[in-house]
């Protein structure tokens, strides 16, 4: 951590440049799903868009540089335009997870064929240093996005899935949850010893599907 923030300062620009491609592409796929399922809220409001200043909140990407969570603006979705309400929206909701999962993996591909062809040999030490450093971070920091945004906690991803998988008869029971969870999480992520035993050790989990990427992507290339 640098001071007040998660990340070194050093690495500050990079970090910007990954959040920014990150929470644009989440969004979009939400947007984007959401509008090929019948539903164009999101394309009304200009959502379906790649243009980062659309997507991005302000105070979610400060506390992600502070706490190292945060969030960007939600996309509108109306499921009453769905065919399949609950269905498609678990569609939706879940593409912008799975967008993170995607990027991940590429940029680990993209990481082992600089690996395999030896293209930062040629480079000089502050280019090459550069060009890991955004890969690393590209691949760490969109794994634990997928990781975070799976949590069961309003207003995550995770928990809107919850919503649309529970039998609606269980609304209530939610809605009782809903007052008391954000709260909790908020104490887990800022109480240290509290996140050393609950959400490190989860969004470590985010290791093992790396190492399965590196399996799938080295026998792809025959590495």
């Amino acid at each position: 951590m640098g001071g007040l923030l998660f990340y070194d300062w050093s690495t500050l620009p990079f970090v910007i440049l990954v959040l920014v491609l990150s929470f644009t592409i989440h969004e979009w796929a939400h947007a984007y799903s959401a509008y090929k399922l019948g539903d164009d809220t999101a394309y009304k409001f200009g959502r379906v868009s790649l243009n980062p200043m659309v997507h991005l909140d302000l105070f979610g990407t400060i506390m992600l540089l502070i706490a190292g969570f945060g969030w960007a603006k939600p996309v509108p979705v109306n499921r009453g335009n769905f065919k399949r309400p609950r269905l498609f929206g678990i569609i939706v909701t879940a593409a912008g997870p799975i967008s993170n999962l995607v990027l991940a993996f590429i940029t680990l591909f993209i990481f082992a064929l600089f690996q395999k062809y030896g293209w930062l040999d040629g480079m000089s030490k502050g280019s090459s240093d550069a060009i890991v450093l955004f890969l690393q971070l590209m691949l760490k920091i969109n794994i634990t996005l997928f990781m975070f945004n799976l949590i069961p906690i309003p207003p995550l991803d995770g928990y809107r899935i919850i919503q649309d998988l529970v039998n609606l008869r269980y609304t209530e029971a939610l809605q009782k949850f809903e007052q008391w969870a954000s709260v909790i999480f908020l104490l887990v992520v800022f109480i240290g010893p509290l996140r050393r035993v609950t959400l490190d050790p989860y969004l470590r989990l985010g290791d093992d599907i790396i190492n399965q990427f590196a399996i799938v992507i080295t026998s792809i290339l025959g590495m």
